[in-house]
């Protein structure tokens, strides 16, 4: 049985735990909210550059049906490409790797069909879990969500763009793999296709009767690399605010179980202290009773 100097011991590294993760629940909570903000700022703007980019490529399409553009190009699924979306730290309960396992089965079912994949790796700990599983990281960024900006989501997007294009077809098919915020204690991991880009489907009345200067070939041209940023920080957005509240709620149950720890210790401790004041009165009520 431990001793009371233990059980004490325990009890402080319980409670200065505790401490750390109700502080780090505090932080997650106060992050959450600034990016939710953000996220939920950015979303109709995702929406509606998919719109414009719909009604570019129908018309587009509509005058030059044989001819697409190459992110609009669907092609026989030969290469593919996972761009996964992970964190730098842990303590996030089981945020990560829901990631790395939905990305390791789509991995294993694209193999299955004879695709060949790559991978591009945002965060630390997805890096870290295909490294050790060989798998082949062509691009891998960490630190990008120290400071998130569209810059870096434009750097990542223009690097998986370049891959796609590439004259000698190194890529056929880009998927997303990313968390997708709901709200602070309920995310979704996704695995959504980002090339080729699919339009959504609009009716004529949907159609606008625009001029279009420059021609709609130059404004693809621009739309669609464009889109691919955009939509490449909007995953990075979910993500962060998917951590952050995953983060949240692990910090919240750690907090939660320490205490109940912090209650099983004190009553351990209370009767080891009794068993011992016990033990000290027989003691002492037995050398009365031998000096009688």
């Amino acid at each position: 049985m431990p001793s009371l100097k233990d059980i004490r011991k325990r009890i402080g590294s319980v409670k200065n735990t505790q401490k750390i993760t109700r502080a780090m629940k505090l932080v997650a909570a106060a992050r959450l909210r600034r990016a939710q903000q953000e996220i939920t700022e950015l979303r109709p703007y995702a929406l509606k550059t998919l719109d414009v980019l719909s009604n570019v490529a129908a018309r587009a399409k509509e005058d030059n049906p044989e001819e697409l553009h190459p992110l609009l190009e669907v092609r026989d699924p030969d290469h593919a490409m996972l761009v996964v979306l992970t964190s730098d730290r842990g303590l996030a309960g089981a945020f990560n790797s829901a990631i790395c396992k939905a990305a390791h089965e789509k991995w294993k079912a694209l193999e299955a069909e004879g695709v060949t994949v790559q991978f591009t790796v945002i965060g630390r700990k997805g890096r870290d879990y295909f490294k050790r599983r060989d798998a082949n990281i062509v691009h891998d960024f960490t630190g990008v969500f120290e400071e998130l900006s569209l810059e870096k989501a434009g750097e990542i997007g223009r690097a998986v763009v370049h891959e796609y294009e590439h004259p000698k077809g190194l890529l056929d098919a880009v998927y997303l793999v990313y968390n997708e915020f709901k709200s602070a204690i309920s995310q979704e991991v996704v695995v959504e296709q980002l090339l080729p880009i699919v339009p959504k489907e609009l009716d004529e009345n949907s159609l606008g009767d625009f001029d279009y200067e420059p021609s709609k070939a130059i404004l693809l041209d621009r739309l669609l690399p464009m889109y691919i940023e955009v939509e490449t920080f909007r995953a990075l957005l979910e993500s962060v605010a998917s951590e952050h509240g995953a983060r949240m709620t692990a910090m919240d149950a750690a907090t939660n179980n320490a205490s109940e720890m912090i209650d099983k210790l004190t009553l351990q401790y209370n009767r080891a202290r009794q068993a011992a004041i016990t033990k000290e009165l027989m003691e002492i009520i037995g050398g009365a009773e031998a000096i009688k």
